[in-house]
């Protein structure tokens, strides 16, 4: 813990996060359910992102993206649930640490980045072309998707 950390932190480390340290399977169970859940959700976004890119031969994009979009729902949720199960474990400590700040940032953009697409892709025919901005945030979203997963699996050297 660190001396100064809001309170609000320190209670739910002290409290939920104390339960999950001292639990022989909370925490590696919400671990392995986060990195799944991290599969999961990347999976379908390389598909969507791929999909909207053509780079999927003559399938169009609305018969890839619109069935992956709820694979992507289901993987966002699985990842807050189980990083909040983490978060809470180390709270003061994650609050402070730069490389999961960064994770949090680049998680906002990529949230961010995902509804401008869906807001550009929001009532064009499945058969019509992708505009050039959804194939720029497609591939955005790659990179994003890749510098959050490299931040995540680098919170803990720092």
């Amino acid at each position: 813990m660190l001396e100064g950390a809001p309170h609000v932190l320190l209670a739910l480390e002290q409290g939920f996060g104390a339960a999950i340290r001292q639990s022989a399977w909370a925490y590696p169970a919400a671990n392995i359910g986060h990195v799944v859940a991290l599969t999961v959700l990347a999976g379908a976004i390389a598909v969507m992102d791929a999909g909207l890119l053509g780079w999927l031969g003559g399938t169009s994009w609305a018969s890839v993206v619109r069935p992956a979009q709820r694979v992507v729902i289901a993987g966002l949720l699985a990842m807050v649930f189980t990083g909040s199960i983490l978060f809470a474990a180390e709270a003061s400590h994650l609050a402070a640490n730069r490389v999961f700040l960064l994770k949090m940032a680049l998680l906002l953009v990529a949230v961010a980045n995902a509804g401008f697409a869906g807001t550009l892709l929001r009532g064009l025919p499945g058969e019509a072309a992708v505009p050039r901005a959804v194939k720029f945030s497609a591939m955005l979203s790659l990179g994003l998707w890749l510098a959050i997963a490299a931040a995540g699996r680098t919170i803990a050297y720092f």
